[in-house]
């Protein structure tokens, strides 16, 4: 949502607005290092052991991941 400090978005409807503000303020450049951002979003979601919340990782790159190896596993953990 561009929060830092709460990144959380409430529903599709929040999800689908971050995504159209996004476009409009991230500019892609390298390196692209996805695996810090999957293994954040990895912790987050198992804090939440009850079920009420679910986590969507939204991932857009030029096509080129700086760190492949390591971004496989953090997403196969």
């Amino acid at each position: 949502n561009g929060d830092a400090a709460n990144p959380a978005c409430s529903g599709i409807e929040g999800v689908l607005e971050a995504y159209h503000r996004s476009l409009r303020r991230v500019q892609l450049y390298g390196p692209t290092n996805f695996a810090p951002v999957v293994n954040h979003v990895a912790r987050s979601a198992a804090a939440v052991m009850d079920g009420s919340q679910y986590f969507v990782l939204l991932i857009i790159t030029d096509g080129v991941i700086s760190d492949m190896a390591q971004t496989k596993e953090a997403i196969v953990n």
